[in-house]
């Protein structure tokens, strides 16, 4: 990415193991678990090809049926427990940074580019709370005091 003046990162603390918060992460079966912002929202499908040049394809819906889409993307380099980089469907570039502060404690940063219907903070905010999703998800199944997924 290289124009930080419109660059969106949010992150994350996550009580947990390394190895959980990346499971959770890229293994689709948990990506269903937390991929929503809301909770009148859900993820009732989700697929990934996780390596380099495969496709990932999230099933973003209201669970009233209203509306649903496809979150979908391209991975285009991962480092193990490192980072994932990544082309949404529609061209943003994305960053997916794992940053083990201690064997319990995890920072999870994301860094996207905006899309341009919706304003930034909008987005910020909406990125933020299915981010603290994935938190509480972690910590739930895989915290420390929780059990290893």
């Amino acid at each position: 990415m290289n124009n930080d003046e419109t660059r969106i990162e949010i992150e994350a603390d996550i009580a947990s193991t390394m190895k959980n918060v990346w499971d959770c992460w890229v293994q689709p079966q948990h990506v269903m678990g937390w991929n929503f912002a809301a909770s009148d929202w859900h993820c009732p499908q989700a697929t990934s090809e996780f390596r380099i040049g495969g496709e990932f394809h999230y099933l973003m819906a209201a669970k009233d049926g209203s509306f649903s889409f496809d979150f979908w993307g391209v991975f285009h380099d991962i480092k193990d427990h490192v980072n994932i980089e990544i082309t949404l469907g529609d061209g943003r570039k994305m960053s997916v940074l794992f940053h083990e502060i201690d064997q319990n404690q995890i920072k999870v940063t994301e860094i996207f580019e905006p899309e341009t219907e919706n304003p930034v903070e909008m987005q910020r905010a909406g990125w933020q709370m299915i981010l603290n999703n994935f938190k509480d998800y972690a910590e739930r199944l895989g915290g420390i005091n929780g059990t290893e997924i």
